[in-house]
């Protein structure tokens, strides 16, 4: 055997025994020479959260002035009066809910769009289905085996740092699921100490294998091993203390924030950043929903003001950012007796960033009364997600196969974002 190759393996060996299994990124570099972009370079980095569970889009961001909303919500409807903890007025029709308060300045700065009436051609009211559904951006085949954000990844052209997609989720998302490298990461600094500070991987492995890419006869394989190398090294525990937020911003304390405080983090430490993933739970409102102080506000409360945290902290990183969010389906109409919503149709979603085109709810809804809802219950879909996913995919980030990102669509983008 040519001692060369030998010692690549036994690298990759004890490489795999440190941390449970050889990265596909560091096999890939060890065995093939296929060109590979620089990484590091400054890209555009897309931020999506998926609020599970089905947010009431209706109440969210309400279309208040409909006078059917109140006769089918007598306890659940607000207005925007002009007192505290009341809806804020966007536009004459739709309000926001004062729990949204954090997104109030976003939306008047003309960084945030809003998107009504969005959701699934398929009518399936199952979280599950609907979910992956959304994921793969395929709402009729449920055999489609890659995720829509990993297609995109791979789109975008191939990287050589492992961090160019990154849920900050305790497991990989349906959307990064396929052929294209994607990472699960729960904590940052855990991750860090995993592939750093164990002994195995941390010494002999990363050693080893650092020399074999030294002495390498490839350039091309030299140079591809060590750029990987090089953003592991970034990612370290001494390097993370560096990059807290700003003086002054502080996040909440949940989930959600604490995985846009650690999406903050790479994209201010420049490892290549280039689609993040994260999760917001709650939105699942069948009992006692309330209005601006009960379960539902309590969530939006804390999923604006994770984003407007975020927004604020990547300050000088704001022109390369777009954030969208997205729910499965959205809630009935009429109240139930329970003082909740059940599992209705469509939602709304949000798209904040310097290029996108704010300050404006986009929207292709009729009225509320009986006869325009779905089944006389729920707002109908009238904007397939796909139509906000390609608009911001092909501006932000320069993605324009839909015929891959999107099988089976031959729809049109919504104008929401800039164009260039």
């Amino acid at each position: 055997m040519d001692r060369r190759i030998f010692m690549r393996n036994g690298a990759l060996a004890l490489f795999a025994a440190g941390i449970g299994g050889v990265p596909n990124f560091i096999a890939k570099a060890a065995t093939t020479g296929n060109k590979c972009s620089k990484p590091f370079q400054k890209r555009k980095t897309l931020v999506c959260i998926f609020q599970r569970g089905a947010m009431d889009g209706l109440m969210a961001v309400s279309p208040y002035a409909d006078p059917n909303l109140k006769m089918m919500r007598p306890t659940l409807y607000m207005s925007p009066a002009k007192t505290e903890g009341s809806m804020i007025d966007l536009n004459g029709y739709f309000a926001l809910h004062p729990s949204l308060q954090a997104f109030a300045p976003l939306f008047q700065n003309k960084q945030l769009a809003i998107a009504h009436g969005v959701g699934s051609p398929n009518p399936t009211r199952s979280h599950f289905d609907a979910q992956d559904f959304m994921e793969s951006a395929t709402p009729f085949n449920k055999g489609t085996k890659s995720g829509w954000l990993n297609r995109a990844v791979g789109l975008m052209g191939k990287s050589t740092t492992p961090f160019s997609a990154v849920s900050l989720t305790n497991a990989l998302p349906r959307s990064f699921y396929g052929s294209n490298e994607a990472l699960a990461i729960s904590n940052l600094n855990d991750f860090a100490i995993q592939m750093r500070g164990n002994l195995l991987a941390g010494k002999l492995a990363a050693n080893s294998f650092e020399a074999l890419y030294d002495n390498a006869s490839s350039q091309l394989l030299q140079k591809t091993g060590k750029e990987s190398f090089e953003a592991m090294k970034m990612l370290n525990v001494n390097n993370l203390k560096q990059y807290a937020p700003k003086a002054g911003i502080v996040y909440p304390n949940s989930a959600l924030g604490n995985a846009l405080k650690q999406i903050a983090v790479l994209i201010k430490m420049d490892v290549g950043l280039e689609v993040a993933f994260a999760e917001s739970g709650g939105w699942d409102t069948h009992v006692n929903q309330g209005t601006e102080n009960g379960i539902l506000g309590r969530t939006l409360k804390d999923f604006s003001d994770s984003i407007a945290t975020f927004w604020e902290d990547i300050a000088a990183h704001q022109d390369e950012v777009t954030v969208m969010t997205m729910t499965e389906f959205g809630r009935t109409v009429h109240q139930n007796g329970t003082g909740g919503t059940d599992h209705g149709r469509a939602s709304c979603l949000f798209v904040l960033g310097n290029n996108v085109q704010g300050g404006k709810v986009y929207h292709q809804i009729k009225s509320l009364a009986k006869e325009d809802l779905e089944d006389q219950r729920d707002l109908p879909v009238s904007t397939d997600f796909r139509s906000v996913f390609s608009a911001v995919a092909n501006t932000h980030l320069n993605i324009h196969q839909n015929n891959i990102l999107f099988p089976d669509w031959n729809g049109n983008g919504i104008p929401i974002m800039r164009y260039s």
